[in-house]
């Protein structure tokens, strides 16, 4: 857990679990994880705590995102993974498919507005949240956020005071917080949101659902962005979601490219999928149970097949 990480000192809270080739693992314990000068239970209990309290928040957060209609969603991956693109290449799509939605955005980040200025371009309200040290939001930070978005129409690098009602008192409309790169600490936290979605870029690796299984176990959707770059690359994708259904076998999975547009009308299926809003918005986010073929699934598999025939056909010319 990311306040209580133990990334630093000499000491450490527990001894690790040593393999027969000499690896340690010091997140084997009942704690999960090692932090110097404490003791595991003493670990427990604060983590307790603290996301107990951040829990309760992100109720009061759930609620009041219902109250105003609004399906929030939170967007987790490392840095780099092609986030703010697939971001503006969706709103783009959705002033198409929906123009009638409202949509906002909250960015988190450690430093700099450099994703919220490229979000307020393309003409929708942007919040950017910086964490400094901090390496995820938590709930209280999106609350403060929605807040500023309930105060301030956001346009380019200036925010004006309005006295009109909440841009989101649409029903149907679109919250996405984006959060701080990395693929750990996000995952603990709810933030309120109907539901996760972890990003993965097939410039990654295609076992990262194995090496961070928390967001992948957490997440009802994953989404394997730049396909686009797939005949370049030696990235397995029927490995990877084998992996994620491995350790959350509910898991929905669409292939994407923000560069190209392929994938773009699936995402967006899914992104207006009411069912999908509604069963999401209970107060455990994660999903365990998931129709066996959705047509979201079909066209998942679609994307797969299609994306090795491209490959493919790139390796015989």
């Amino acid at each position: 857990m990311c306040v209580v990480c133990g990334c630093a000192g000499e000491m450490r809270g527990d001894q690790p679990a040593v393999a027969a080739n000499g690896d340690l693992h010091f997140g084997a314990g009942a704690a999960r994880v090692s932090v110097p000068g404490m003791s595991a239970s003493r670990t427990i209990a604060l983590e307790a705590d603290v996301l107990g309290e951040n829990q309760r928040h992100a109720d009061a957060n759930r609620a009041h995102f219902a109250a105003h209609g609004v399906r929030a969603l939170n967007l987790v991956s490392s840095p780099g993974s092609g986030k703010t693109t697939l971001l503006c290449a969706t709103i783009a799509a959705l002033r198409q498919r929906a123009p009638q939605r409202d949509i906002a955005v909250i960015e988190g980040d450690q430093q700099t507005a450099h994703d919220a200025d490229r979000i307020r371009a393309t003409g929708v309200p942007a919040i950017q949240v910086n964490t400094g040290k901090g390496c995820h939001l938590d709930a209280p930070m999106v609350a403060a956020a929605f807040g500023q978005l309930h105060r301030h129409e956001v346009h380019g690098h200036h925010a004006h005071h309005h006295t009109h009602h909440h841009p989101h008192d649409t029903a149907g409309s679109l919250l996405f917080i984006e959060n701080v790169g990395n693929l750990v600490c996000p995952a603990l936290w709810d933030l309120g949101e109907a539901a996760k979605v972890a990003i993965l870029s097939v410039t990654e690796g295609e076992d990262k659902p194995l090496k961070y299984p928390d967001l992948f176990a957490a997440a009802s959707l994953m989404v394997i962005n730049k396909v686009d770059l797939l005949p370049h690359l030696q990235f397995d994708v029927a490995a990877c979601i084998a992996a994620a259904r491995q350790v959350n076998p509910a898991i929905e999975v669409l292939l994407v490219s923000a560069t190209t547009g392929q994938g773009l009308d699936a995402w967006l299926d899914w992104l207006l999928d009411e069912d999908v809003d509604s069963a999401a918005t209970s107060v455990t986010p994660d999903r365990t149970t998931a129709p066996a073929e959705s047509p979201n699934a079909l066209l998942a598999r679609i994307a797969v097949l299609e994306a090795e025939l491209a490959a493919l056909r790139a390796g015989i010319a």
